[in-house]
């Protein structure tokens, strides 16, 4: 069945030339700054945006050099002398307005594929609008090389194969976590050879080579500085050999920030944290980072937050390798009061969990949660809340930390003034007055006690941490399975790893929102307590609609693992039955296909909370035994996305993608050193105020030629 939004007019992968864009607020907080404050700030936002150029080399082959060109034009004179010239050649309004826009979207995602839904967007112009552009730009008139990069990049940058529509490996998308000849079997064979050398790949690629006598050799290298070989050996008949020095040049500026920002720390352990940061990218070892964020563990209350490093695998196809992330943020005093109270209560919401004590950690460790003003976030998806350190021997053994990005929040989920999809308008008025603290209540759950919840049960050297007497509370029998030696979270569960977690917190979530003590923590007493239990099982509901988009009938695969969850839950709250949550197809109000949701807020505690703690208690048991045969099978089944039975996604998926409305681009500030202080600039939220953030930002097209050209050569011809 062809679905009119994946077919070949690309009509699905442009951004509108109304694309929203919303400003990152952070003006006040930093104002209140002190003079060394702002200076390990502004340092540690240098450190993030020169890392945040990595990202480019982690997307696609092409994305360094879209970045070069979009960066050079927008460098070489302002935007209203290079539309001048534009339209003098015959490129019309909308057009440029277009190319506005795809450079908006290329610096908001750090390369041409979406950070939240990892599909590829093209340009809204015609390549010879875009070529009109680029040979009338002033950038053109002094650099001949730039035809050359427009030369190279044109074709890549408007092409849709199926295969280059989203990210993934081998036949199933683009990657550059691997080389361009690896597939599923690759992949394979290289987790076992990191089960096998007890190697975290947090940080790595993968290059695979065929030697002249058909000898299989692949290159796993680290991000680092510096360049060495780790070691060479041979592991089921293939040769493996283990380097340093990928995206080095980029790690070395990254490094030099970060030194500068060291000689302005408040502590002990933030110069610890920091010169711990700086060994892990010059010799690329996980440990030497595990040690940094140990020491920002131990780091309580500071009034600068900060985080850098390979974080997050949501976008490597197998779930092992990390995408670059680092963000500083002021942390707001007052607000994070609320969310300590949170922690502060803890310890009597965990048992309220729909597990036994066995299945929860021996005891919980008491993490910092703050509210934060995010000055700098260099990342393909700007989070609005986040619990790291994301290593699970750290996470289940010393601790972690939860953060809630306020600004983000309230950038991300302020109240629209138009109708929200799929929701009656007495649903859609209700859910506009109560969203944000509803979500406000759900990140805080999500991150502290959703991913801050549950045991895995490991053997180690020093032996199991779990009774041989245990019983499996879903078959009654004792454990037949658990974390064996060199085995982790995303050694077994993988591709649905990062997908699966984020849908177990969610559902800690909705579980703990209808205890009225939750959102009480929050501040919210009387009717609106139901009010916001309601409108957080709306939305999340809501959300696994929308989420729809993020399904690929090409690949048949879903492309983002926050909107898998979603759909995931919504199909666990359908199948409760007794009509408490329902989907149907209507004729909207224009006339056109639509979709309503409805939910029967008398049933949330007596339908729709059992559902939920029994699904939730399945996913803690399949995830504390590395059960990974049972969660494929629960968790696949309900990912289905077809038009059998009576909810017809497959179909429905058109009418979800007509109807979306495009997440904002966020536009951030620049801080810089002006007469020994540090002075905060922020732009206006548009595509013309994006692009003078980056060219503020990045201001030497010199500098990220020499930079990405070195990076380039370094990784040689293996996309």
């Amino acid at each position: 069945m062809v679905h009119q939004n994946d077919s070949g007019d690309g009509s699905a992968f442009v951004l509108p030339n109304e694309q929203p864009f919303e400003r990152l607020e952070v003006e006040q907080a930093f104002n209140e700054l002190s003079t060394q404050e702002a200076l390990y700030t502004h340092y540690l936002g240098q450190a993030s945006w020169y890392g945040g150029l990595i990202i480019l080399f982690q997307t696609s082959p092409e994305s360094p050099d879209i970045f070069r060109l979009i960066h050079a034009l927008n460098c070489g004179e302002p935007i209203a002398s290079l539309k001048d010239k534009s339209l003098a050649v015959g490129v019309t309004d909308t057009e440029f307005n277009a190319y506005l826009v795809y450079a908006s979207g290329i610096y908001g995602n750090w390369g041409n594929y979406l950070g939240f839904g990892d599909s590829k967007f093209v340009p809204n112009l015609s390549e010879n609008a875009f070529e009109k552009i680029v040979l009338a730009s002033q950038a053109a008139m002094n650099n001949t090389g730039l035809k050359d990069v427009w030369t190279r990049v044109k074709g890549p940058m408007y092409s849709l194969s199926d295969k280059e529509k989203q990210l993934g490996l081998g036949d199933e998308g683009i990657t550059k976590y691997f080389s361009s000849n690896c597939n599923s079997q690759d992949s394979d064979i290289v987790n076992r050879f990191l089960k096998y050398k007890n190697i975290e790949g947090w940080n790595t690629r993968v290059m695979k080579t065929i030697g002249e006598t058909g000898t299989t050799q692949y290159e796993i290298r680290n991000a680092a500085v510096d360049k060495c070989v780790l070691s060479e050996e041979t592991f089921e008949n293939c040769n493996f050999k283990v380097t340093t020095g990928d995206y080095e040049a980029l790690l070395e500026k990254v490094n030099e920030n970060l030194i500068e920002a060291a000689k302005h720390a408040s502590n002990d352990l933030e110069k610890k944290m920091i010169d711990e940061y700086i060994k892990s990218f010059k010799i690329g070892s996980v440990d030497a980072h595990k040690d940094g964020s140990r020491c920002w563990i131990k780091n309580k209350g500071p009034t600068v937050e900060t985080y850098i490093g390979f974080i997050e695998n949501y976008r490597d196809p197998t779930g092992v390798r990390s995408e670059f992330e680092g963000f500083v943020a002021v942390v707001n005093k007052k607000l994070s009061q609320i969310f300590q109270t949170l922690v502060d209560n803890a310890e009597e919401l965990l048992p309220k969990l729909p597990w036994t004590k066995d299945f929860e950690k021996d005891k919980f460790l008491r993490p910092d949660y703050t509210y934060l003003e995010v000055v700098a976030c260099a990342s393909s998806m700007v989070p609005s809340g986040i619990n790291i350190p994301n290593y699970d021997d750290i996470r289940q053994e010393e601790g972690f930390k939860n953060v809630t990005l306020g600004n983000v929040l309230k950038a991300k989920h302020g109240v629209s003034k138009s109708r929200t999809n799929f929701m009656s308008e007495a649903d859609d008025q209700l859910f506009k007055e109560y969203k944000v603290a509803a979500y406000e209540v759900v990140v805080g759950l999500h991150e502290l006690l959703g991913h801050g919840s549950g045991k895995l049960f490991m053997e180690t050297e020093e032996g199991k941490n779990f009774s041989d007497e245990l019983i499996n509370p879903l078959t009654e029998k004792p454990l037949e399975s658990w974390y064996k030696l060199g085995e982790n979270y995303n050694t077994i569960f993988t591709t649905i790893g990062s997908s699966y977690e984020e849908c177990r917190a969610e559902s800690v979530a909705l579980h703990l929102s209808l205890d009225s003590s939750s959102v009480q923590i929050f501040g919210h007493s009387g009717e609106d307590i139901e009010h916001i239990k309601y409108i957080s099982w709306l939305h999340m509901a809501h959300g696994g609609i929308v989420g729809l988009e993020m399904f690929s009938p090409a690949s048949d695969q879903w492309k983002q693992a926050h909107s898998r969850a979603r759909f995931v839950i919504l199909q666990v709250l359908l199948e409760a039955g007794d009509g408490f949550c329902k989907v149907e197809q209507v004729t909207g109000d224009d006339g056109k296909p639509d979709l309503l949701l409805t939910m029967d807020r008398s049933k949330l505690d007596t339908v729709g909370g059992p559902a939920i703690a029994k699904f939730l208690e399945k996913l803690q048991v399949y995830k504390s035994t590395a059960d990974i045969k049972s969660a494929l099978a629960m968790y696949d089944g309900y990912s289905q996305v077809t038009d059998k039975g009576s909810h017809p996604w497959l179909t429905w998926r058109d009418i979800v993608v007509n109807r979306k409305k495009h997440r904002p681009i966020l536009v951030q500030g620049n801080t810089r050193l002006e007469n020994e202080k540090i002075k905060l600039t922020q732009y206006d939220p548009s595509s013309e105020g994006l692009i003078k953030s980056y060219t503020d930002r990045f201001p030497s097209i010199a500098e990220i030629t020499e930079l990405f050209e070195s990076v380039t050569k370094s990784e040689g011809n293996h996309w």
